[in-house]
């Protein structure tokens, strides 16, 4: 037991585990996650439903979305933006891990006449031979891959783009970085039952690595069958910092905002985004 403890309590390498599968195909969690999607007054899994409304303007205007354009939602949960895009007569993908999201998102679409293409995959392996004018990666997803993964996610997204295409994504800042602390939490039934059906005991433990600009939020979720680790894993960045990844992978940024609205950007964000241009 000292042993087991010992384990939970001390952090790993940064971005030495990755755990994604477990949160979006879990049975019981990825029906967590859809319903905290849906829930349009919160800003949990997705932001809440008026913010949409007023990001999916602004995408519109920003990027001339319409018919002939053709854009991916890299993460598109239960198709909250591809949705709304494709009312706007765009030519709209939408790729994620979940497959109950994606179950959704595509009754959704069928119920409203939509033609929307949906994948079902982790975005990590996607590809095809379609070519996008507009991709877009929103909440904060590009902050949960490693530099590794960060690097594959940009090339394949200039490989996806046409000529002069753009992407669209938000990262944490480093304002958000500060904010964060270390802690260590142990609760039966974490998160109040989030994580399975059945009886269990959580453990929480929010590392910080300074140098790295990373924070990881890994659970130990104990049953009586099984024990199982999660990692959350969230890297912070300066605008220069994104800017010198985006970049090194063929794109030139156009600008920095507050957030995926549009508004100006100011360095004390939480969150920014990014507008950026294939080369």
């Amino acid at each position: 037991m000292f042993e087991q403890l010992e384990e939970i309590n001390t952090p790993p390498e940064p971005f030495e585990f990755y755990t994604a599968g477990d949160l979006w195909t879990d049975e019981h969690t990825s029906k967590q996650m859809l319903k905290f999607h849906l829930d349009g007054e919160t800003d949990a899994s997705s932001r809440n439903a008026a913010f949409i409304e007023h990001s999916v303007d602004w995408i519109t205007s920003h990027f001339n979305v319409g018919g002939g354009k053709k854009v991916a939602d890299f993460g598109c949960g239960p198709g909250l933006y591809t949705v709304r895009l494709a009312r706007r007569h765009a030519e709209v993908t939408g790729i994620d891990f979940s497959k109950r999201s994606i179950q959704y998102a595509r009754e959704v679409a069928a119920r409203e006449g939509l033609s929307i293409q949906y994948i079902n995959r982790n975005y990590l392996d996607f590809d095809t031979n379609n070519r996008f004018h507009l991709i877009m990666m929103i909440m904060c997803d590009f902050c949960a891959l490693s530099p590794g993964q960060r690097r594959t996610m940009l090339a394949n997204f200039h490989m996806l783009l046409e000529p002069g295409g753009s992407v669209l994504l938000d990262v944490y800042s480093l304002t958000a970085f500060g904010e964060r602390e270390e802690k260590a939490v142990f609760e039966a039934d974490l998160l109040n039952g989030f994580w399975s059906p059945n009886k269990y005991y959580g453990f929480l433990n929010t590392f910080k690595y300074e140098k790295e600009k990373v924070v990881l939020d890994k659970y130990t979720l104990i049953e009586a069958g099984r024990t199982r680790t999660i990692y959350n894993w969230f890297q912070h960045f300066s605008p220069e910092d994104l800017e010198m990844e985006f970049e090194q992978c063929g794109f030139a940024v156009e600008d920095f905002y507050s957030d995926v609205a549009g508004t100006p950007f100011t360095p004390v964000s939480k969150e920014f985004a990014v507008v950026a241009k294939k080369l």
